[in-house]
């Protein structure tokens, strides 16, 4: 299978909603992401190769080499089906050879005509075993045309899955998503929704003591099942659910609730979240026993996942050893606000857990040049005085006492030099981003960047 980074973190990006697509490229911070996946391309009902529509193709084959010239090292993947994806279409594909056939070979010619590196299935709907036993078909005869390429890199090969392996009346086929996929990303959102219940909940839960739909008990399924654990990637929404509430005195999780508030489907994106709590003036209460944020207006009640819960989240990720996490949807995001706090924790857990680090690292270089200089001069001094060999050695040790001695005390041969936190050097080098790298030095990338106090580094 295709090798990928130890954690990876993904973003979708559905570019005919909320977002015009033709500004969602160069919107897109790409740094924050190791892997993007634009979404969705649909299957033709009559011939069912891939088809993608003509306001969407201009989008499509530009995607990649846009994004690429804000993260050169970002991974790009399309992804097929979708939440509207016409399932008795899906249906008909999966269940027929020869329709799976001209499926599977236009979706491999749009992905390398549109430069994308892998590709990602999402049928959201499917249910019966035969449901599920096409799956395994299509996956499996899927790898083995990818497989069968040659003279190009491996495209990486995908899917959405629910929360759990479970489906209402199957399972999914765990031994085919395990041997055909490079990793599977877990929807562990809309567990519940204001459409569909009558009282308040967490729609993205990470525990529940009391019922088994959340996030816990889904990922240990698809772990207990036989999938390896770093082959899940946890989805976190960026959105939350208002309901409407029966008695605005009774206001906590489960409270009776008589339907959606604010929108149609009580769906409201994490940015509106905000920007309703500080019209209002609403109460945030964080609660540690279901993982999930939420707050009352009158009888209008909203759950959501805030900076608190991606934080816990994207720990569970890393402590259960998941392969990564990712994002729906970026336009959904307030200023990148919960992208970046994702990106946060999971330094935390890397080179920001050392501490402080001081910017004297940069001036590595200096000290090695000056150390070549004194070995340059001690071997020049024993080539001209043989006879006074150890009197130089002598001499040429205390010269290699004293320089050492300059190069290692910063504070005294530089009064001026600050030091500062790592965070604050990511901040003011954009997360060290390829438009602030200057260049290499002999001891790796050399980086500008400005302080929010207008101090520049380099």
């Amino acid at each position: 299978m295709v090798m990928v980074p130890k954690f990876i973190i993904l973003l979708y990006i559905f570019l005919s909603l909320g977002l015009n697509p033709s500004r969602a490229q160069t919107w897109i911070q790409a740094a924050l992401f190791t892997h993007l996946i634009c979404a969705f391309a649909n299957i033709n009902a009559s011939s069912y190769q891939l088809s993608v529509s003509s306001s969407d193709d201009q989008h499509f084959s530009t995607f990649t080499n846009t994004v690429k010239q804000k993260n050169p090292s970002v991974t790009t993947l399309l992804s097929i089906g979708g939440g509207s994806a016409n399932h008795s279409v899906i249906v008909s594909m999966v269940s027929n050879s020869s329709h799976r056939k001209s499926f599977i070979d236009s979706s491999i010619k749009t992905a390398r005509l549109y430069g994308f590196q892998g590709l990602d299935f999402s049928w959201g709907s499917a249910n019966t075993s035969s449901d599920m036993s096409n799956m395994a078909t299509l996956f499996q005869e899927w790898q083995a045309a990818i497989d069968s390429e040659t003279g190009q890199s491996k495209l990486i090969l995908t899917a959405a899955v629910p929360y759990s392996q479970y489906s209402e009346s199957s399972t999914y086929p765990i031994d085919s998503l395990r041997t055909n996929l490079n990793w599977l990303h877990v929807n562990a959102f809309d567990l519940y929704m204001p459409k569909w219940q009558n009282f308040t909940r967490a729609h993205a839960a990470l525990y529940d003591p009391t019922r088994n739909r959340n996030t816990d008990f889904g990922i240990e399924s698809w772990i207990n099942g036989g999938l390896p654990a770093n082959k899940l990637v946890l989805g976190l929404p960026l959105y939350g659910y208002a309901w409407t509430l029966v008695n605005p005195r009774d206001n906590t999780i489960g409270a009776p609730a008589s339907g959606p508030a604010i929108s149609k489907s009580g769906q409201i994106s994490y940015k509106d979240i905000r920007n309703y709590i500080q019209s209002y003036g609403a109460t945030l209460v964080y609660n540690a026993t279901f993982v999930v944020n939420y707050c009352t207006v009158g009888t209008t009640w909203i759950g959501f996942d805030d900076v608190e819960v991606v934080k816990v989240k994207v720990s569970f990720a890393k402590e259960r050893k998941l392969l990564g996490y990712f994002v729906w949807q970026v336009p959904y995001d307030d200023n990148w606000l919960l992208s970046q706090t994702a990106v946060d924790v999971n330094g935390e857990n890397g080179t920001e857990k050392k501490g402080r680090l001081s910017l004297t690292i940069i001036l590595i270089p200096v000290i090695g040049i000056l150390i070549l200089i004194g070995a340059l001069k001690y071997y020049i001094r024993r080539t001209k005085n043989k006879k006074k060999d150890t009197e130089y050695k002598a001499k040429n040790s205390k010269s290699k006492a004293n320089l050492m001695t300059k190069a290692g005390d910063f504070n005294n041969n530089a009064p001026n030099l600050m030091d500062y936190r790592f965070s604050d050097i990511e901040v003011a080098t954009n997360r060290f981003s390829f438009e602030n790298k200057l260049g290499e030095g002999g001891y790796g990338p050399v980086y500008k960047g400005k302080l929010s106090y207008s101090s520049y580094l380099m």
